[in-house]
């Protein structure tokens, strides 16, 4: 390894030597093949590519897709979809029975498999034109349902909540992929460049994983996720002290940038530096931009009454809804908002219980955005899509509570091109097994990437020598969503 000796060469690793040095060769080839194809210009430097890459700049969509902007409300910890929306009178049927034989019972989480079966003491009625039945612990979700695509056979792999919540955010069961948000942003770029393209909502506790669920693992840094903290200040150090004027913090930004510059073009494959580059120009223009995209002050007292932010069972959730709103309003790209951070949706025991107190704290202002986002005229551009990382199981834990449940479970879809007031696939007769036009997670995301205008097999990112994709060379669009 090269030591840093003052007034020499900048040091370099031996990796950085080798790939330097060895990649040379191959430039040779690339440069005759790229002239051939007229791909770059003479003129581009490496770090104008790179920039390119790297940049947020507004990008075209492979095709005309339905929407610009995508709510995910994640029900963080599974809520149990035998009680939400996808009724099983057999589960009462069978009450204290064991899963029967010929329903193969997958591994579960706490070793639940044998136990019996727990009853739903909720009551399903239809709702809408469309006739979709909702539980009753959901009756403001109940007056939207025909808006909804309700999804009831999904499915994935992760048993787990840090798996499974890896797996729904990033398509892999494993740390180390990016998060869909910073896939549709890396595909399409910021509609607003004065606002983060991907901002993340938290409510009380952080989930499990943390960052990873809205890192950009080997896409550019540029891509990740900005989390948001909850109350009036949701941006950390957005106002600069009152004894600094704006064109002292320009001048202060400028002189960073060309510190960063000058160490970049040393460093030539580290793209973390561009990305502080990046960071910093974002800052300063977000001082002008987001106090008034976050300042819910603004909203009438009815929108607040919609919201449920005068109550204080909703205000938590109603809150982040209305930022929500307010940020795909102003061109953000990606909302990702935990409703029950920190497995709150977790019912291993005391369902009732849990579940009552979750749905009275997220059904009112989730129904509100749906209908703001509609008379707003947002609603066709904005994807909402709603979900946990699974189900529960119709087996009972601890006498009074379930189980996770991968194998088969309910999210919705709803704006953004969706067709709403249909219900699409379907679980086994107790809700155990996805069984009919089976979704996997990856069918999500490509579905997803499909109307935001994406193909997912085309949106490609070369990491180690592999094109990497969001839904890792797999997954369909569930054209049954799409209007």
């Amino acid at each position: 390894m090269f030591r840093n000796n003052p007034g020499l060469a900048p040091s370099l690793s031996r990796r950085a030597f080798l790939l330097r040095s060895g990649g040379g060769f191959g430039a040779l080839a690339a440069a005759y093949l790229v002239s051939q194809e007229n791909i770059l210009s003479a003129e581009q430097t490496h770090a104008e590519i790179a920039a390119g890459v790297s940049s947020l700049a507004p990008r075209p969509p492979h095709y005309r897709g339905k929407a610009k902007s995508v709510i995910f409300l994640f029900m963080d910890g599974g809520p149990s979809h035998i009680d939400l929306f996808d009724p099983k009178p057999k589960v009462n049927e069978l009450a204290g029975q064991s899963i029967p034989d010929s329903l193969k019972v997958p591994l579960t989480a706490s070793g639940t498999a044998r136990n019996p079966i727990l009853p739903t003491q909720r009551v399903f009625k239809r709702h809408g034109e469309s006739g979709i039945p909702v539980s009753d612990w959901l009756p403001h979700i109940s007056q939207c349902v025909d808006e909804l695509a309700v999804l009831r056979s999904c499915w994935a792999e992760g048993i787990s909540h840090d798996v499974a919540i890896c797996q729904m955010n990033t398509g892999a069961l494993l740390a180390g992929y990016p998060s869909l948000g910073s896939w549709v942003t890396y595909g399409l770029g910021a509609e607003n460049q004065n606002l983060p393209a991907f901002v993340v909502l938290l409510d009380d506790r952080e989930p499990d994983n943390g960052p990873r669920n809205w890192s950009t693992a080997f896409l550019p840094p540029t891509f990740q996720g900005m989390r948001f903290r909850r109350g009036s200040s949701p941006i950390s150090n957005l106002r600069p002290p009152p004894e600094v004027s704006l064109s002292q913090q320009r001048s202060k930004l400028d002189f960073l940038k060309q510190l960063n510059q000058r160490h970049a073009e040393c460093e030539q494959e580290v793209s973390d530096l561009e990305a502080r580059i990046a960071s910093y120009e974002l800052a300063f223009r977000m001082q002008a931009a987001a106090p008034e995209a976050v300042d819910l002050s603004r909203e009438s007292a009815k929108t607040r009454e919609l919201y449920g932010l005068d109550d204080k069972e909703t205000e938590k959730i109603g809150r982040n809804c209305l930022l929500a709103r307010r940020l795909v309003e102003r061109g953000v790209r990606f909302v990702q908002l935990y409703c029950g951070s920190g497995r709150q949706w977790d019912a291993h025991a005391k369902l009732e219980q849990n579940h009552s107190k979750m749905c009275r704290a997220s059904d009112q202002p989730v129904a509100a955005l749906l209908k703001d986002l509609k008379q707003r005229g947002l609603l066709e551009q904005t994807l909402v899509v709603w979900g946990g990382e699974f189900g529960r199981t119709p087996m009972s834990q601890t006498g009074d509570g379930r189980d996770h449940n991968p194998t088969g479970f309910t999210m919705w879809m709803a704006g953004g091109g969706v067709r709403g007031g249909q219900i699409i696939g379907a679980t086994d007769e107790l809700g155990l097994h996805a069984v009919d036009n089976r979704i996997h997670v990856h069918d999500l995301h490509a579905t997803i990437l499909h109307l935001m205008g994406m193909n997912h097999l085309d949106l490609t990112f070369l990491h180690n020598g592999r094109e990497e994709r969001a839904t890792i060379n797999g997954g369909r669009v569930v054209e049954q969503v799409a209007g």
